[in-house]
């Protein structure tokens, strides 16, 4: 990626003051570098393994209170 404006060392044309010589052309329009505007940030995942775990412990907790309770109730 190019920026707009030169590097006035090394632009040809450029006398030693940095200013175009007589009867010079000056450089053509930089034009436009990167992006207009910021893109939005992206999207992570929705669910990460720590979430998937935690899901999962609590419901096989919940499980072995069900079973408990039945056990229990039927004794």
């Amino acid at each position: 990626m190019s920026t707009p404006d030169p590097d006035p060392d090394r632009t040809a044309g450029l006398n030693e003051r940095h200013t175009l010589a007589e009867g010079d052309t000056p450089p053509g329009e930089g034009g436009i570098s990167g992006i207009s505007y910021p893109e939005p940030p992206e999207v992570g995942r929705a669910w990460g393994p720590w979430a998937i775990g935690v899901i999962i412990l609590v419901a096989v907790a919940v499980s072995v209170m069900l079973i408990g309770m039945i056990i229990a109730l039927s004794g």
